[in-house]
């Protein structure tokens, strides 16, 4: 029996598989509660200290739903399909405006089957503008290599604009399938309504009672305060040093890559998890355990703090990396790849000696 099939059996016996509603749907509400009590307390308090303390509180809930649609996402929150369903079309469709099938694709297709590998996986694949890798970093002409030694100058901007832009990919996505009719299916329809009713409810319905400047001038500092929440816990996960950036050369197309990678060594040597308090426990929704989630992406982010103790031990016994960084270090190594782009693993094996040697602390 395969090693992830024995440990996915201890966590039935467990009880791991058990998906608690209940506690999920709780944090949900909070996380609603504190998206919609900080856009109203922004606009109905005075002063800059009042409005600032606002804003913290609205984009804490904003990514807290964020961290919970992603799970929903994932048919993690509910036994039930359509309730996760609906579940991620609020989320991500009424609440931000980006499309649910998009992300299904972007994320759960690709990314969880090829993450960190480069010129499949986007979200570490950045180029033109920026090169993440050390061999984009140094190829090009000198104008181009002069703009990728200086890119990190541009990265406060690219960050605001990461929320934004990726409704607006979403966007791009949605309505190409829709006009395609060999794609198109009610899923999509769907998909679509809450898009317009994000739309409808977060620009159309406010210009009744504000300035369509003060609507749009809102709506863009909401998405960029996101942009820059959603950078500081996904980013640690897959951008440090620790978490390897893998080739596509020499594996064929993206299915003979899946094929013949050992499939744990390819989620270990590609994901690291971070520490939070039990604050950015409650707001990142299990972001911070990636390890498990990319072993056991379908569980309950509320049942990793129990399976963490019991995926190192199992790492650890079959020589597969456990990495664990503060969450302050995540960041930092995140941002460090900008100015200091890493190498492009060619050997998972190698990568697995290495990380095993290093002997980093948890």
């Amino acid at each position: 029996m395969h090693p992830l099939s024995v440990l996915n059996k201890e966590f039935v016996a467990r009880g791991f598989h058990h998906k608690p509603v209940g506690v999920a749907l709780s944090h949900l509400a909070l996380h609603v509660s504190c998206a919609l009590g900080g856009a109203a307390a922004f606009v109905l308090t005075h002063g800059l200290p009042a409005k600032a303390a606002a804003l913290v509180v609205m984009t804490l809930g904003n990514l807290g739903i964020s961290g919970h649609t992603h799970t929903s996402s994932h048919n993690g929150t509910s036994p039930r399909l359509w309730v996760n369903r609906a579940l991620t079309f609020f989320g991500y469709g009424i609440m931000f405006g980006t499309s649910s099938t998009w992300w299904w694709n972007k994320h759960i297709a690709v990314h969880h089957t090829t993450p960190n590998v480069i010129g499949l996986d986007d979200d570490v694949d950045l180029l033109p503008w920026f090169a993440l890798t050390e061999e984009a970093f140094n190829t090009g002409g000198p104008l181009r290599r002069w703009y990728y030694r200086h890119q990190w100058m541009l990265l406060p901007l690219a960050l605001a604009l990461t929320a934004l832009n990726m409704t607006r990919s979403s966007n791009v996505y949605l309505f190409a399938a829709l006009r395609d009719p060999r794609r198109r299916r009610p899923l999509l329809w769907i998909d679509l309504g809450a898009v317009v009713a994000h739309w409808v409810l977060w620009i159309g319905l406010p210009m009744l009672w504000f300035h369509p400047a003060h609507v749009v001038g809102f709506y863009l500092l909401r998405g960029a305060l996101l942009g820059f929440a959603v950078f500081s816990t996904a980013a640690p996960a897959h951008f440090p040093a620790e978490s390897c950036f893998l080739p596509t050369e020499g594996h064929g197309d993206r299915g003979e890559y899946r094929r013949h990678s050992d499939y744990i060594l390819l989620q270990t040597v590609t994901t690291v998890n971070y520490r939070t308090s039990g604050l950015g426990r409650l707001i990142c929704c299990g972001i911070e355990f990636q390890i498990e989630h990319h072993l056991f992406p379908g569980l309950s982010y509320v049942q990793y703090p129990r399976m963490s103790p019991i995926i190192r031990e199992f790492c650890e016994a079959h020589g597969y990396p456990y990495r664990t960084l503060s969450w302050w270090e995540g960041v930092r190594k995140s941002l460090r790849v900008f100015k200091h782009p890493k190498p492009v693993e060619l050997a998972l094996e190698a990568v697995r000696q290495r990380a095993m040697a290093e002997e980093l602390p948890a």
